[in-house]
């Protein structure tokens, strides 16, 4: 597994560059778009990151036997979605952050009312990019219902809601911990998923092993980040850390212990990669993505 993590490193940089370039040309600037909004949203989009969700699109379209390729307007899309909702999880209201990826938050740049329409302008623009780009036009239209699906009011800003909710309330289960991280995290991580299924054409039971695997992945993902607040570097991660017991937040380490979450994001990534035996040797980078949010260290 080792082999298999390293050669997704090399293969995601080369990734990272394909969606980086990308999203530059679709965030670029526009005749008729105010120059300071067109700076806000590239200021957060451009930052940089993981870019784990594009990533998934790609890889999930080539599990499927598609060209990684035609899934790219969705892969951006994904992302700027993901940036919209960073940026408003950052403003005081909400998580009141100070940094993101490594620099000041959008609003501490260019205040909360531009960070706010900077937000909004890239949720809009994902689905216009999504609309557009995407062929033939059934595929883009079952793209919108999806991304719509797992961002909107019953996937991440649901989560996000349920989050917000859950602050000092420390008699919260599991199940219902579970339930919040589904929506706020979970969903825009299967989606990504779905979505580059759909572009490579992947049958319904393809689709249905890509949103298994997302499910899973997603929790894992979020214990990780959990474990991370606790134990991560500012330098590595690029933004604070610690801040979820500031808050009172309720976290999986709070509730299950850091060696029970160790063993909880395990049991998920085992379930995460059995359910992507459906598409053999198409599976490996698939695998290894797995494998690197159970070990990241940002």
């Amino acid at each position: 597994m080792a082999g298999m993590v390293s050669e997704l490193e090399r293969s995601w940089t080369a990734l990272r560059q394909d969606v980086e370039a990308a999203l530059a040309v679709r965030v670029g600037p526009e005749s008729d778009c105010p120059p300071k909004l067109q700076e806000a949203m590239a200021y957060s989009l451009m930052a940089g990151g993981k870019r784990l969700r594009p990533v998934l699109v790609l890889l999930a379209c080539e599990a499927v036997g598609g060209d990684p390729a035609r899934a790219m307007p969705a892969a951006c899309a994904v992302e700027m979605v993901h940036t919209y909702s960073l940026i408003h999880d950052d403003l005081p209201a909400m998580d009141d952050d100070d940094f993101r990826r490594g620099r000041p938050t959008n609003h501490k740049v260019f205040g909360e009312a531009l960070a706010i329409l900077a937000g909004d302008g890239l949720l809009t623009r994902a689905f216009e990019v999504v609309a557009r780009e995407i062929h033939p036009g059934d595929v883009a239209a079952a793209c919108v219902a999806e991304l719509a699906r797992a961002s909107g009011m019953i996937g991440m800003v649901a989560g996000q809601v349920a989050d917000l909710e859950a602050e000092h309330q420390p008699d919260l289960t599991i199940s219902q911990l579970e339930a919040i991280h589904r929506r706020k995290t979970g969903c825009l991580l299967t989606s990504s998923l779905v979505m580059g299924g759909l572009c490579g054409g992947a049958s319904a039971r393809e689709t249905e092993a890509l949103s298994t695997y997302g499910q899973c992945l997603g929790l894992a993902f979020q214990i990780t980040d959990d474990l991370l607040d606790i134990r991560g570097d500012v330098g590595i991660m690029g933004k604070a850390v610690q801040k979820d017991a500031a808050h009172g937040k309720l976290t999986y380490p709070k509730l299950l212990g850091e060696a029970g979450s160790e063993a909880e994001a395990r049991r998920l990534i085992e379930q995460a990669t059995s359910a992507l035996t459906i598409f053999g040797d198409r599976r490996q980078r698939l695998e290894a993505l797995a494998q690197f949010v159970l070990e990241r260290d940002h």
